[in-house]
């Protein structure tokens, strides 16, 4: 049975990295001996080892011990073996790369699909959507394929933003981007606004935090759902 937590963020603004999330993890990999973090995304370019010890102090927190997947000589063993997985955020379009560069796609779905816990933030949640289109960040490299996991059955956007009244910017808005890629493909998409994570139990996905999501469909107009609301019909 999927259990998956797929946040918009890592970090809210005025915490430390992951502290909204830690009472949340302490039940989610409650009994993991430790947890399989895949740092491939790299925000701003760290290192492997600097962004594992980031992950590290928050689990710390939650009781809870992170080992990176860089530090394992067979990625797709440790994958097989882990107890808990989290993915960390950054350039989708690097992490992606990575997981093809191992071969790690197909074999990270199965194990997540049978019951192993996963964490996705940002990065690490749009990879769980049909594919990794809706991602907000630059293409800095070239992944063989958008196609991602496919552990839920739309396309996620995390760090939703609504257009600012008040602002001078004149660049596209989400809502547009999201509308332009409703242009060449029809998978629903979610707009996971900061603060708010899905939570996937079986074929369960809950909305879950504070906040409305924006939920946007082929041909329709965007709608907005209220926390604890299923989204099970959303294909």
């Amino acid at each position: 049975m999927k259990n998956l937590i797929l946040a918009s963020t890592s970090t809210l603004h005025g915490q430390e990295y992951l502290e909204y999330l830690i009472p949340l993890l302490k039940r989610h990999f409650s009994g993991c001996n430790y947890i399989l973090f895949i740092p491939y995304a790299r925000p701003g370019g760290i290192s492997h080892t600097d962004y594992t010890a980031t992950a590290q102090k928050a689990f710390k927190k939650a009781g809870l011990e992170i080992k990176g997947i860089h530090e394992f000589a067979e990625p797709r063993e440790a994958v097989t073996k882990a107890e808990g997985i989290f993915t960390g955020g950054g350039n989708t379009f690097l992490l992606v790369q990575q997981l093809y560069r191992y071969d790690l796609l197909p074999i990270l779905k199965e194990t997540v699909k049978n019951g192993v816990p996963y964490l996705g933030t940002s990065a690490g949640t749009n990879i769980a959507g049909l594919t990794m289109k809706t991602t907000n960040d630059m293409p800095i490299v070239y992944p063989p394929s958008f196609n991602t996991l496919g552990l839920v059955p739309f396309n996620i956007n995390p760090h939703y933003l609504d257009p600012d009244p008040e602002s001078t910017h004149k660049g596209e808005t989400r809502e547009t981007r999201i509308k332009e890629f409703h242009r060449h493909n029809t998978p629903p998409v979610v707009g996971l606004r900061e603060g708010s994570w899905l939570e996937v139990k079986g074929k369960d996905i809950k909305l879950k935090g504070e906040l409305t999501a924006r939920i946007f469909e082929a041909n329709q107009e965007p709608f907005e759902v209220e926390p604890e609301t299923l989204l099970n019909d959303l294909t």
